[in-house]
């Protein structure tokens, strides 16, 4: 079997939409709902654009999927942790925002939120640990872990206007 195809796309003030095409040629996608929540959809075989199926999931609903999904000896990683209570989301920086062009320390993401930036995805290139001095610009895709509150707070600081 080749590698799986899988695709993401940034649903702005709604969450991320990954798609998946199997080895079969079948379409799986999943929207990860910034609140917590996801869709998981199959579509026709006949027509790939027709939905066959569609189901929202808990956060909790979706945590048990996942861990039905994995191996037994699978270990889980940091992120997939749910007694952590963390979460990681790509927020997308729009070419409108108030913060294009600005200092990532402007924001004050940390002490107003309690989330952090871990990483910065523009154009092909990954900025890890990005520091306070670093110029943010529009089309940047922030890599956001905390609380589901947390990263709630930075997606509405990063979304201003």
């Amino acid at each position: 079997m080749g590698v799986p195809r899988l695709s993401s796309t940034p649903l702005p003030g709604i969450g991320v939409r990954y798609d998946l095409t199997t080895r079969e040629r079948r379409r799986l996608s999943v929207v990860a709902h910034r609140d917590g929540t996801r869709t998981v959809s199959a579509y026709r075989t006949d027509d790939p654009d027709a939905c066959a199926l569609s189901v929202r999931l808990t956060a909790g609903e979706a945590e048990a999927l996942v861990d039905a999904m994995k191996p037994t000896h699978h270990s889980p990683n940091l992120l997939s942790t749910t007694e952590l209570g963390l979460v990681a989301e790509r927020i997308e920086l729009s070419t409108v925002s108030y913060w294009n062009g600005r200092l990532l320390g402007e924001t004050r993401m940390r002490t107003a939120t309690g989330a952090s930036i871990v990483a910065v995805l523009r154009r092909a290139e990954a900025i890890p640990s990005p520091t306070p001095d670093f110029r943010l610009a529009g089309g940047d895709t922030l890599i956001v872990i905390g609380t589901r509150e947390g990263v709630e707070a930075a997606a509405a600081i990063l979304g201003r206007e």
